[in-house]
């Protein structure tokens, strides 16, 4: 893999994480808020929004990773979960960008994504949404911490 490549992909996923995290520090003090307490229904929206952001973006960058990187970009029905699992899966051109276990917690959010484009709002149920709430700011620093070791 050239290292132009690299180089152009380096550059997106900083964006993408700059953006990333703009998201989640403009919602800190809801989630902060929803520790102790149960969002109301327009909290419970805003919540839902963001965290179809935040896997949009999360998939912003796997998508730069299939087109720059593996110069295979996704396609079919399905190809949400192909991509996700594409990335914890090393090629000749690079190592595995996901581990195992973010993976599984990515796929969550994935789920939730698909949930949130098919739902109304007043469908939306916090018990459900509770964990991807709760674990939101973790799972970014996770993925922070495995995308800097992926691209040195």
């Amino acid at each position: 893999m050239n290292s132009s490549a690299w180089d152009k992909f380096r550059k997106q996923q900083s964006t993408e994480r700059e953006q990333l995290q703009r998201l989640l520090s403009g919602i800190h003090p809801l989630l902060t808020k929803c520790r102790t307490t149960v969002p109301t229904e327009i909290e419970l929206s805003a919540l839902a929004a963001v965290l179809h952001s935040f896997y949009t973006g999360v998939e912003n960058i796997f998508k730069r990773v299939a087109v720059e990187l593996d110069g295979e970009p996704v396609r079919g029905d399905s190809w949400h979960r192909q991509l996700l699992l594409r990335m914890k899966e090393p090629t000749m051109h690079r190592p595995a960008l996901l581990s195992d276990e973010l993976h599984d917690s990515l796929i969550e959010y994935l789920r939730f994504r698909h949930v949130f484009r098919n739902a109304y709002s007043f469908d939306l149920d916090w018990q459900k949404m509770l964990p991807l709430v709760m674990r939101l700011e973790d799972t970014f620093r996770i993925l922070e911490a495995e995308l800097a070791a992926f691209v040195e």
